[in-house]
């Protein structure tokens, strides 16, 4: 009997013990969600970053009808500084504050994915002038965002500056002015990216790419001391691209054990049925978006291609989108 006892009062501790909610899935963390805008430099301009996670969140989750749109723009800024002298002259750098309303009306998102800093210390010394303008531009982008009822803003630290791989074209600390980029820029960009996690306690919602791309070069440089994500210590190839893509995917509900078992974002998406095949299809759908809808919203930067009319483009894009469907069935 007092078996008995002892075991019906184990069978109800066990039954009283709280349980822990389970990690919410991508269809949680997008449900509702239409339409995706990505913000940012000459990397989201690039875009390659955008279409893994495009394909990725797809083939994780098929039945998920959500359109990605890509509206990064070479040499952009969010803090609307520019250097003297910016591209030989020929015009200074895009303000993103300048395009954002006309962008926000066109693509009407749901939610918004920034990654800006890059360009935002204009390859100089850390200074607080500067940095004020970046936080100040970062603030502005929420206020706008809030204005035009985006869902959510997702902040990405800016990926890593590596003068390594242009070590004869930097220049030390001291100098008046920097035509060329400032040796230590990296640490520039470390600020502005720890900036941007302590706005996490204000309820922001950050992604950072910037610490573990740093982690990843250092680790890397333990066997290969030339080892670089950047042939030209900014524009990351697509390795650099994968690991931005893969704290954007854990944000979205991707378990983070499932990415970091992949090398790359090739080996990531080739792991699925049809996966390379439906990422040579969103790049080529993200891609004629991308220049339509820079043309539609009139962006001032020169020498970008132009898009077809939004109409001619939409219609085409569906065409694209028709073939990624067929691949997934």
């Amino acid at each position: 009997m007092r078996t008995l006892i002892l075991a019906a009062a184990f069978a109800l501790l066990l039954l009283s013990r709280p349980t822990h909610a389970a990690e919410p899935t991508v269809r949680d963390n997008l449900n509702g969600v239409a339409r995706i805008l990505f913000l940012g430099d000459s990397i989201t301009h690039a875009g390659k970053y955008v279409a893994y996670v495009e394909t990725y969140t797809r083939l994780h989750e098929p039945q998920l009808a959500i359109e990605f749109v890509n509206c990064g723009l070479s040499s952009e800024t969010v803090s609307g500084l520019s250097e003297e002298g910016h591209a030989g002259g020929k015009f200074p750098r895009p303000d993103l504050h300048e395009r954002l309303d006309r962008v926000l009306a066109e693509v009407k998102p749901d939610v918004v994915v920034a990654c800006y800093g890059m360009n935002d210390g204009i390859y100089f010394p850390l200074a607080e002038e500067r940095f004020a303008k970046y936080r100040d531009g970062m603030e502005l982008l929420r206020k706008k965002c809030d204005a035009a009822g985006v869902r959510r803003i997702l902040h990405v630290t800016p990926p890593v500056f590596d003068p390594l791989p242009i070590k004869a074209r930097v220049l030390p600390a001291g100098l008046d002015a920097y035509p060329q980029p400032y040796e230590g820029y990296n640490e520039v960009l470390d600020a502005y990216s720890e900036w941007l996690v302590t706005k996490r306690a204000a309820s922001w919602d950050v992604i950072d790419t910037h610490t573990p791309m740093n982690a990843f070069i250092a680790e890397k440089r333990k066997s290969d001391p030339a080892f670089t994500l950047a042939k030209d210590g900014v524009h990351p190839g697509n390795l650099g691209h994968w690991l931005i893509a893969r704290p954007i995917l854990a944000n979205f509900g991707v378990p983070s054990e499932e990415l970091q078992s992949f090398a790359d974002g090739e080996a990531a998406v080739g792991a699925k049925p049809n996966g390379l095949e439906v990422l040579k299809l969103v790049e080529q759908r993200l891609a004629l978006m991308h220049d339509a809808y820079l043309t539609a919203t009139k962006h001032k930067r020169p020498g970008v291609k132009e898009g077809l009319p939004l109409d001619e483009a939409k219609a085409k894009a569906k065409e694209i989108e028709q073939k990624i469907k067929t691949l997934f069935q």
